[in-house]
């Protein structure tokens, strides 16, 4: 597709800052070149599949994975058409994830359109999204260095675990805040961290330099969960139209919840048991609890304490634009977390 030299640069997180605005400059043509590859994957399908999955595909989206990629690689040299493959990949698994994760959370609607378990059922969806899954995994085959595909696959395993996981600790208040840094640690922050890890081996940088860089995204990658967790229970104060509690509906414990949780256990051991009834959650109640509580205020300052030490990564790395443009993503990571630290959940 051709592209308008006015068409503006995918983003992140909401409102463009002017660092990350410039930040995204740089890698503006490869993002673009991104897109388009995503678009061109259906053609490589079966043309009885292929609507389904330009479907799901051409949905767009905040290309976090693609762009920590495209970053890493120009911290530690070109960017080439190998970061470009890379950067499809990691977005193609994210896509086979997101399809997977609304069927099993019965979502109808993402990005204002229908999912595909909303229009053509679960069955068929469940299916979709195996295809997303092996397809990103044949294209991870044609790196001539078999480490980045392996890597590939093995955060796509972590990935998959930690959605494992996380259903089957819904509903459960035994779970730890621990447990939930591992959950969060293995479904988000493995393919974060694997961006910015192969962004840069694929320029054969330093080993000490690869490490850094997957430091940076598992920590980054950690700091956006705690950020989309915490706006699950302010997100009306902060982004229009976003429903408030989907996570505890689903029964999934979030820090914010589970901070709540640990400090009303010291308080009173009998004040948690009624809040649950064979599994099904009283959202309201513990919504009021959260935000009496001030756990979101915590969480969010958790949260930027992951960010901070992302940022402070980057200082053991040779500066230059890109990677000036990574502190640039993290920055305005900060940014956003800013308000959750004054918004209280409603009453």
């Amino acid at each position: 597709m051709k592209k308008s030299a006015a068409s503006p640069a995918p983003h992140l997180f909401g409102e463009v800052l002017a660092p990350f605005q410039r930040a995204m400059e740089l890698i503006h043509p490869h993002l673009y070149s991104v897109e388009e590859r995503i678009r061109q994957q259906s053609h490589f399908f079966d043309p009885a599949v292929e609507g389904y999955i330009s479907y799901v595909a051409s949905k767009g989206g905040k290309r976090l994975r693609p762009t920590l990629a495209l970053l890493a690689g120009g911290t530690t040299g070109p960017i080439t058409a190998s970061h470009v493959d890379l950067a499809v990949i990691l977005e193609l698994i994210h896509i086979a994830t997101l399809v997977h994760d609304d069927i099993i959370d019965g979502a109808e609607v993402r990005r204002d359109q229908p999912t595909a378990n909303a229009k053509w059922g679960n069955a068929l969806s469940v299916l979709l999204g195996d295809c997303l899954f092996s397809h990103a995994l044949r294209l991870s085959t044609h790196f001539s260095n078999q480490e980045i595909s392996r890597k590939i696959a093995a955060a796509s395993a972590e990935v998959c675990s930690g959605e494992i996981i996380q259903t089957q600790r819904r509903f459960d208040l035994k779970l730890s805040i621990a447990d939930y840094y591992r959950i969060i640690e293995m479904k988000t922050a493995a393919l974060f961290a694997v961006a910015c890890e192969l962004g840069a081996l694929i320029n054969e940088a330093s080993s000490e330099t690869i490490e850094t860089l997957r430091k940076f995204g598992h920590r980054l990658g950690i700091a956006y969960q705690i950020y989309d967790d915490c706006l699950d229970l302010v997100g009306d104060e902060v982004q229009a139209g976003k429903t408030l509690g989907t996570d505890l509906r689903k029964g999934k414990f979030t820090l914010p919840v589970l901070l709540m949780l640990c400090q009303k256990s010291g308080e009173n051991q009998q004040a948690i048991p009624p809040i649950l009834d064979e599994g099904t959650v009283d959202i309201d109640a513990i919504v009021r609890m959260v935000g009496a509580s001030a756990a979101v205020q915590v969480a969010s300052q958790i949260g930027l304490r992951w960010v901070a030490e992302a940022k402070e990564c980057l200082v053991h790395i040779p500066q230059n634009q890109y990677v000036l443009a990574l502190d640039a993503v993290a920055c305005h990571l900060q940014t956003m977390f800013t308000p959750l630290g004054s918004i209280q959940s409603p009453k």
